[in-house]
């Protein structure tokens, strides 16, 4: 069994047994009085509710006084009564059921029965005596409102409408027609109106009192319900809750703080005292400031890093002001979270994070060196082509006819005027070598186109390795630039591969200003996009293959990118997840691509996001980027 102070209100854990009489300093002298009549009271009685108790306190002091009375008529007054024999039978009579009633109060689990022979007695001695002196002023004395008062209060409302009966029937009717009064009925019947009318009364005080107890008692079992409500919640955290004063010492702890002390300062709550005098000096200035802040109504949050058994630990820390009955702070709760783990989880997930986006840059800087060396490899292929040609016109120029026609000429050097005149072959060689300059000059305006063609195909692979360094060199790095012309940097990339496929590729730049971006990660997202585009309409099959590349400002502050095509769009059940690490619906897909750009869109501030109506009906890809230098958005 244990208690708890919560925000300055004691709760406890289990019922205990009821504080004894004397251990209830406010009760002053009459606490030496009560003990003595709770000794005579069974434990039942001594154990039931207040009013039973209060009741069967009241029945043992009457039955007590009466013993006392009865005593003194014994000593004294039987002696001068005319028929001491007689009264002191009666007595002795009287004396047996008051000592039997108090025997059966000490014995009874109810005061009914008690209550009942102590009515009774006190009923018939009054009728009685009554009857034995046949006086009216006996009949008519004012000890019979006893009656009425004692029967209400301990036996309730039927029982004591019975008593009283009794007593108003002998005393307006009974005795007066046995023993006529001289001065009338009068007095014999107001004496038991007022014996009525007290009755009413004691039932009216009862019936409120009752009331008023009911309230209170429901009071105090909501009250009782609510503590143990709030005990079981505070006992059944697994985190450390303390109550402390404004001097910081420990007043309360559940058991996870009473643990915490143990493990903390090798003792118990009850023996730390002032965290002043357990903390360490350099710590003492920082909680000192921080109770104060406290005391002042303000609710301080914070973490500490602690030291328990030789691990460290980091505490989530909350202290609340406790406002007295004027609303002034008179102590502060303590409540502490261990979030150890958590801390830990987001260490682990941060370095998880960093490797992420390590594997993803390599990932993306792979898939962007995979497309430069398919632009470079489809322009190779035509620079071999080039080269071939250019081979195969260097092997068929008819360069030996030229050299017979030297030789000739070189044998006949001596008289080159009788060959030319005498000679038959003489007479082919202008026509020969005007068709020979024929072949020759169109053999080099094949060459030359051929040479022209390679060059253009050696300055395209130069244009992308360029290009492609210039990107390198700028990686993670804001600059402000035109997007449009990286753009144009982008579809530079995929221009042979467009144009061999027959995709055609629509181009809308709205007059933007320059933007603050990262131009390798906006070039690696444009890159993936185009990829993904250019897959989605070759398998979609449609004879018109289309990409459309727009920029435009979307609102005050931002630029919204958009690559649409007419390719094979996307279920609707692959939307929300169209951007998940792993998830792809190509067969030799791997996930990385849109996952890399939307971290990157994320990291530049921006986002990325995708619409399609449904499959075969394309689908469109928006990237919104902060046309300034902005925080990455959550």
């Amino acid at each position: 069994m244990h208690s708890t102070s919560i925000m300055g209100i004691r709760l406890e854990g289990s019922r205990s047994p009821k504080p004894s009489v004397a251990s209830r300093p406010h009760l002053g002298p009459w606490a030496w009085v009560l003990t003595r009549l709770d000794a005579c009271l069974s434990e039942a009685l001594r154990q039931s509710s207040p009013v039973e108790l209060s009741r069967g306190r009241l029945l043992v002091g009457i039955l007590g006084m009466l013993l006392l009375l009865n005593l003194l008529v014994l000593s004294f007054y039987v002696r001068l009564s005319p028929e001491p024999w007689r009264a002191g039978f009666i007595q002795m009579v009287s004396l047996v059921g008051i000592m039997g009633t108090l025997w059966s109060v000490r014995r009874a689990t109810s005061i009914r029965l008690p209550a009942l022979g102590l009515c009774l007695l006190v009923t018939a001695s009054m009728i009685s005596e009554s009857w034995k002196s046949g006086e009216q002023i006996v009949a008519v004395n004012v000890m019979a409102m006893l009656v009425p008062m004692l029967s209400v209060y301990l036996l309730g409302l039927r029982w004591s409408l019975l008593f009283t009966a009794l007593i108003a029937v002998n005393m307006g009717l009974l005795h007066p027609l046995a023993f006529p009064p001289p001065g009338g009925l009068l007095l014999n019947a107001f004496s038991a109106l007022f014996v009525l009318c007290g009755w009413v009364m004691s039932w009216m005080f009862l019936a409120s009192r009752e009331s008023a107890q009911g309230v209170f008692e429901q009071a105090l079992r909501t009250l009782r319900e609510s503590e143990g409500q709030l005990v079981s919640l505070v006992e059944s955290t697994d985190d450390p809750v303390f109550s402390l004063d404004p001097g910081g010492r420990i007043i309360t702890a559940n058991q996870a703080g009473r643990e915490m002390c143990r493990q903390l300062f090798s003792a118990p709550p009850s023996q730390v005292g002032s965290l002043f005098d357990v903390l360490a000096p350099e710590k003492r200035a920082i909680w000192k400031e921080r109770i104060e802040q406290t005391l002042g109504g303000q609710r301080v949050h914070f973490q500490v890093d602690l030291v328990v058994q030789g691990r460290p630990r980091v505490m989530d820390i909350s202290l609340n002001p406790i406002l007295g009955a004027e609303g002034q702070p008179v102590g502060m709760t303590l409540f502490g979270r261990d979030i150890t783990a958590l801390k830990e989880a987001e260490a682990r997930l941060s370095e998880l994070h960093r490797s992420l986006l390590d594997v993803s840059r390599q990932a993306g800087m792979a898939e962007m060196a995979t497309g430069i060396l398919h632009n470079v490899g489809n322009t190779l292929n035509s620079v071999n082509v080039s080269a071939g040609v250019i081979s195969e016109r260097l092997r068929s120029l008819r360069v030996a006819g030229v050299a017979k026609v030297t030789g000739l000429l070189r044998e006949n050097a001596h008289d080159l005027g009788a060959f030319f005149t005498r000679d038959p072959r003489a007479q082919y060689i202008p026509s020969y070598l005007e068709t020979l300059s024929g072949q020759l000059l169109a053999d080099q305006e094949a060459l030359l186109a051929e040479t022209r063609s390679l060059n253009q195909s050696i300055e395209h692979i130069k244009a992308v390795v360029s290009m492609q360094q210039s990107q390198a060199r700028s990686s993670g790095m804001l600059e402000q630039m035109s997007v449009p012309q990286l753009l144009d940097d982008a579809l530079r990339l995929h221009n042979l591969s467009f144009g061999r496929l027959g995709i055609q590729v629509r181009t809308e730049y709205a007059t933007v200003p320059p933007a603050m971006v990262d131009r390798h990660k906006l070039l690696q997202i444009l890159h993936n996009l185009l990829t993904n585009a250019r897959h989605a309409v070759l398998d979609n099959g449609k004879p018109e293959k289309q990409i459309s590349v727009r920029v435009a400002q979307r609102t005050q502050g931002w630029l919204r990118i958009e690559v649409t095509d007419n390719g094979v769009g996307i279920q609707p059940e692959h939307l929300p997840r169209i951007f998940s690490q792993g998830f792809t619906t190509k067969k030799d897909g791997h996930g990385f691509g849109l996952h890399i750009s939307a971290l990157a869109a994320a990291e530049m501030g921006g986002s990325l996001t995708c619409a399609s109506t449904g499959p075969g009906r394309g689908a469109t890809f928006s990237i919104e980027l902060p046309l300034e230098g902005q925080e990455p958005r959550d």
